[in-house]
């Protein structure tokens, strides 16, 4: 069966959203072990780059839901929201991995576009400003993973149920829907894309 290299270990594929995320854990003959939905901060905005660094370009301020602020603000925001995000990450992978028989080898995480350098350069870059949030939050998650040693696998959304349909050699569509149908709801779109994911990454080596 392709994907048994990874021997008795878990690979785990991520559909994020904002600052959550769905977890699906597969064993290496793709059988799920765990499926989760966990957030990686608290009690913080949740697009500081695309909202908060918005209004401090001036943008939107003619939105109900705007309110001014200035530019280090704004910076020194994203700066928290950086951190907490990169602890959330560390703590929900944690508790992960302690909840797991066996270990993880491996995660597949969105592929991040190229972002300008610093945070005000994203800030003011529009495009830049629209997909940093996602982006912050896929890098916490591959940094948490690597430090817990499990190498990170980058998949394209648009190729990954292709990819995955060539590891297991048949109908995608069809194991994803019987995979639904064995753990009962809640089975949609973002779960399926993690366990695409998942499938995608298990006999990638990079």
């Amino acid at each position: 069966m392709a994907g048994k290299n990874l021997g008795r270990t878990a690979v785990v594929g991520v559909a994020e959203h904002g600052n959550s995320a769905i977890l699906v854990t597969l064993t290496h003959r793709y059988e799920i072990l765990d499926r989760r939905r966990v957030e990686l901060t608290r009690d913080l905005p949740t697009h500081p780059y695309h909202h908060e660094g918005a209004w401090a370009m001036g943008r939107y301020l003619g939105s109900s839901w705007a309110r001014p602020t200035t530019l280090a603000d704004a910076v020194a925001l994203v700066e928290r929201v950086h951190l907490a995000a990169d602890q959330g990450a560390h703590d929900r992978f944690e508790e992960l991995a302690a909840a797991l028989a066996v270990p993880i080898a491996r995660m597949a995480i969105r592929v991040c576009p190229a972002l300008p350098s610093t945070t005000q350069e994203c800030i003011a870059d529009v495009r830049a400003a629209n997909v940093a949030d996602s982006v912050m939050y896929r890098r916490a998650m591959a940094k948490a993973a690597a430090a817990r040693g499990w190498s990170v696998h980058w998949y394209a959304v648009e190729r990954v149920f292709a990819d995955a349909a060539r590891v297991l050699g048949g109908d995608i569509d069809a194991f994803l829907a019987g995979m639904g149908r064995s753990v009962g709801p809640p089975w949609q779109a973002k779960h399926k894309l993690a366990a695409a994911a998942a499938i995608s990454a298990a006999t990638r080596g990079d």
